[in-house]
């Protein structure tokens, strides 16, 4: 199982917010790339790495860090928030980013997904599931779309899609534990390689997420408040 230690960007900010609340937002460390390189340290290979400001629609805000992290960290880089055009996709895996996720545009334009992985290889394509009580959140996690998790994740299957990365936003940044009852749910309805994301507080939910076969888990506030140990839980992932 991979471990991706995640750095969310806000304002120029590396933070975390507490179930998708903006305004709960709090900053986690001074220095985005110094975070990443820590992890790296640790044994890290992958960066999960989320513009804050792109998934509310204001792009450009923290362009210049996350150039410097997907060309300076030495990490395979995922990046989301506000990537909701053909354009901007090819520009960050041109810049160097391994991964791109589509969360809002899954929803709202699925054509978009289906050329990506086509044009892109689905090597390259992630799409973000996140979920308040079953159902599929938008921009940036502040509006409903009515659309069941499941019902998504086995339409984007269809498209091509080969990763997903699910949150359950009433337990992000909670340190209460992953959904793993909606985790099991998710990877009994599809093929795809699951990250799952979302609440992971300690080496116990690392290896229940193993345990239960899971490609990937994304770790943050777990990281930065110190319940989890980058190094073990890599170490665990890789047993």
């Amino acid at each position: 199982m991979v471990i991706l230690p995640a750095i969310d960007l806000y304002d120029g900010n590396c933070v975390r917010l507490y179930r998708g609340d903006y305004s709960t937002s709090s900053k986690v460390a001074d220095d985005a790339l110094k975070a990443a390189l820590s992890f790296k340290e640790s044994g890290a290979k992958w960066l999960h790495l989320v513009d804050l400001n792109g998934a509310k629609g204001e792009a450009g805000v923290n362009a210049g860090i996350i150039e410097n992290l997907i060309t300076a960290s030495g990490l395979s880089v995922e990046i989301g928030g506000g990537i909701r055009d053909f354009e901007a996709a090819k520009r960050y895996i041109g810049m160097g980013a391994k991964r791109i996720i589509l969360g809002s545009a899954a929803v709202k334009d699925p054509a978009l997904v289906e050329r990506c992985v086509a044009e892109l290889s689905p090597e390259a394509v992630a799409v973000g599931i996140d979920a308040r009580e079953g159902y599929v959140s938008t921009d940036g996690w502040r509006k409903g779309s009515g659309v069941y998790f499941l019902e998504l994740a086995e339409a984007m299957e269809k498209l091509g899609a080969k990763y997903i990365i699910f949150t359950d936003i009433s337990r992000d940044g909670t340190l209460a534990g992953p959904n793993l009852d909606m985790l099991r749910q998710l990877s009994q309805s599809v093929k795809c390689h699951i990250i799952a994301s979302g609440g992971i507080r300690d080496l116990g939910d690392i290896l229940a997420l193993k345990e239960l076969g899971f490609y990937g888990a994304i770790c943050g506030k777990s990281i930065y408040s110190g319940t989890l140990n980058l190094r073990e839980a890599i170490q665990a992932a890789l047993r």
